[in-house]
């Protein structure tokens, strides 16, 4: 372990951007100089200006300052301004959003809050120690491989690794067929991805895959599968069929899709007539050169395009697959260029051609032997005169409807190949609802064969799909280093799927990257602490490890935690779940949390001035806090935020603290949970949540009001409410008695 850092703190003060109108800025130095005791401490009119920054640089190269209080601006702005050296510190004191822009200028409650903020900062700073990257602390550190592993061989798998390559890093592309193209080795045409965005174009799966195979950084492995991945990013140590075995530092999950099964749409008359068809049926009978009926051999005079065919569908396939009505305009293109007098009929739930696709549709719409109506399917039967009757009801035609065709086509949606079918009602693993029947897909999917404790694959959405952060984060996984692209992250077209593995190979170079300097990747990506664990105090709970999104732990035969370090993301849902607090970092940790909410300095009772704790996420809530400051709207003076990497990291204790120390109050600010959850660690605030009952039992026991502590849900785009939620909250606080605990 490395020694102790030996502190010499600057405190530097900003009275620019209205800070010095609403503060007596003397004061505020003549408090730090007694409190604090710095070896430094200057106000400066506008700390952002490079006199101003150069001043404090020189006080670090010169007078050995080392830790850094800057008390100004929120720790969101300039932070290309105020940076410092990795073997320093510095901790950022809003006084500028959360007191000046927020609190009434020169009164007294505002002095108090800028006074108490400096404490926190101050105390904070006290208990950090600069974080070294993980290896420099292990002897038995291994060296980061940068290889990128990419596990699929279509369009999206052979597109990563041949970016991966261009990128200069070496890639490994495999594929369990025996030859590259995955399902666009079946299409003889693709929709458009250019202007005019009328015209069919050549998939050119063979001139991708020649480029794959010609390219020296890429070792291309056909007919092969993965028996087993273990490691994490840097170190994933992966045995494949065959008995080939190779370290690579990140994986792009590119296994594509699968079509849903047709045998589940016999009300649609798939298996009740061999002239009914699947889209996928289609295009393969169009690619091996002729359109022909199966009953009979005989090219069709008219073939019926069925939308939808089990998508959009509680007790089937509950979502859109995105590309089935423009691959359907393409298939009819297909029969009227085969026979220019034959007729082809789309029926539609909603016609969805996005973006540029619109003029493909409109193309297709000026076509006279190609009819369009919305609908919904009565029947389809098999009539007297061999040709197929298909009533369709609720028609933009007026009423309902017959049509008569020689053939069916029924545009089946796109299931990824990390839902595990089984023979449920809706054959794909789905519930009405479309939750998965299962919890999970590692039960069965078995494509990465993950040596983890959570499972085999990917855990996954409520669709079958990788489970991600889709907002922000739409390639990441919760397994980290573990990048999904393609068909199997999303429904889409070839060239949204080429899109997509440029974006997924870039952001594992990034992750080998990040992870060769001891960094988190994203959202925490600039922090190389990682979490500690005091094993010798550990009594094998295994809530660390069971609460850990990122399957970051495994655990030996006791139970006890095995960290993996490159798998962390520093979110700290360890160190709340942990009831002994044996889980700490370097710059947060459940000690240094707990001082500075004891480092507010709580008014006397009969002062009327009640103290209330934020804890507040700094992913989607913190964003939300600044936005609301910047509105310069009025927020109660009582309440200090603590800023947090994650509501999951939320330690009991801190509410024993606080209360303890006569706070009035909690009040704890998390991202949205739940099935469309916005949490960037996609546990956190929901494991906070279920932690509140814990929280009540702490309130019991001090015979405090559970009114007293409060969670709510925050959406970066609630900032015009956020004033009123704290506000409101303060007003309730006031209601109530003061604590008891004051003054102790």
């Amino acid at each position: 372990m490395a020694d102790k850092m030996v502190k010499k703190t600057g405190v530097y003060l900003c009275s620019g951007c209205d800070i010095g109108g609403a503060l007596n800025m003397e004061a505020l130095e003549k408090m730090v100089n007694s409190e604090v005791k710095p070896a430094v401490c200057r106000t400066s009119e506008a700390l952002c200006l490079p006199e101003a920054w150069a001043a404090v640089e020189a006080d670090m190269n010169n007078e050995g300052v080392n830790c850094v209080l800057l008390c100004a601006c929120s720790s969101r702005d300039k932070t290309d301004v105020f940076a410092v050296d990795l073997d320093k510190l510095i901790e950022r004191v809003p006084i500028r959003e959360q007191v000046a822009w927020v609190s009434k200028p020169n009164d007294e409650d505002t002095q108090m809050l800028a006074e108490d903020y400096i404490r926190m900062g101050a105390s904070k700073l006290k208990d950090m120690e600069p974080p070294v990257p993980w290896f420099q602390e292990d002897e038995k550190a291994e060296p980061i491989d940068k290889t990128i592993l990419v596990i699929g061989g279509g369009i999206a798998g052979m597109t990563a690794a041949l970016e991966t390559s261009k990128a200069g890093y070496k890639a490994v592309l495999v594929e369990k067929e025996s030859q590259l193209g995955g399902f666009a080795n079946n299409f003889k045409k693709q929709t458009p991805t250019k202007s005019p965005w009328t015209d069919l174009e050549d998939p050119g799966v063979a001139a991708l895959a020649s480029a794959v195979q010609g390219d020296g950084n890429i070792t291309v492995l056909t007919g092969t599968t993965v028996e087993k991945i273990k490691g994490g990013p840097g170190l994933f140590d992966c045995s494949f069929t065959g008995g080939k075995e190779m370290r690579v530092g990140a994986i792009v999950q590119a296994s594509g899709w699968k079509p849903y099964k047709a045998e589940k749409l016999d009300h649609l008359g798939y298996g009740k007539s061999s002239d009914v068809v699947t889209n996928i049926e289609f295009e393969k009978m169009a690619k091996a050169g002729a359109i022909k009926r199966p009953s009979d051999g005989k090219s069709p005079d008219s073939v019926a395009f069925i939308q939808c065919a089990g998508s959009r569908d509680a007790e089937r396939l509950p979502y859109c697959s995105s590309v089935c009505c423009a691959v359907s305009l393409k298939q009819a293109k297909y029969v009227r260029e085969t026979n220019p007098d034959a007729k082809a009929y789309i029926i539609y739930k909603d016609m969805r051609t996005p973006a540029q696709m619109e003029n493909f549709y409109k193309a297709m719409q000026a076509d006279p032997g190609i009819m369009l109506t919305k609908g919904e399917i009565r029947s389809i039967e098999l009539d007297a005169d061999k040709s197929l009757g298909i009533e369709v009801g609720e028609t933009i035609l007026g009423g309902d409807i017959k049509l008569n065709a020689d053939m069916v086509v029924l545009a089946t949606g796109m299931v990824p190949s990390t839902l595990v079918e089984d023979d449920d009602a809706a054959g794909t693993g789905l519930t009405e609802d479309g939750k998965k029947a299962a919890a999970s897909a590692e039960a069965g999917a078995m494509i990465l064969n993950l040596g983890y404790r959570k499972g085999t694959d990917l855990p996954t959405l409520k669709y079958g799909f990788p489970d991600s952060h889709y907002i922000c984060f739409p390639y990441e996984t919760q397994r980290t280093g573990i990048f999904a692209c393609g068909t199997v992250r999303a429904p889409m077209s070839v060239a949204q799927t080429v899109s997509d593995a440029t974006g997924a190979a870039l952001k594992a170079i990034q992750c080998v990257e990040l992870t060769a300097k001891g960094n988190a990747v994203h959202p925490r990506s600039y922090d190389n602490a990682y979490p500690e664990f005091f094993l010798s105090r550990c009594t094998q709970c295994k809530r660390c490890t069971e609460e850990c999104p990122f399957g970051t732990l495994d655990e030996d035969e006791k139970g006890t935690p095995k960290p993996n370090p490159t798998r962390c993301r520093r979110c700290g849902v360890c160190m709340g779940a942990c009831p002994e607090r044996i889980v700490s970092f370097k710059n947060y940790n459940v000690p240094m949390i707990g001082n500075m909410i004891k480092s507010v300095e709580v008014p006397d009772e009969s002062d009327e001035k009640p103290r209330i704790i934020g804890l507040i996420c700094e992913n989607d809530a913190l964003p939300a806090l600044d936005m609301a400051c910047k509105l310069k709207t009025q927020i109660s003076p009582w309440i200090r935020f603590v800023n947090l990497r994650c509501l999951g990291s939320v330690n009991t204790v801190w509410v024993a603290d606080a209360m303890s120390k006569g706070m009035d109050g909690i009040l704890l600010f998390g991202c949205k949970y739940g099935d469309d959850y916005q949490c960037h660690f996609i546990k956190g605030s929901e494991l906070c949540n279920r932690r509140m009952e814990n929280i009540s039992e702490t309130l019991d026991k001090l015979a405090l009001e559970s009114d007293r502590i409060k969670m709510v849900e925050v959406a970066i785009s609630d900032y015009q409410k956020l004033p009123q939620i704290i506000n409101d909250f303060c007003a309730e606080i006031e209601e109530l008695d003061p604590n008891p605990y004051k003054g102790f």
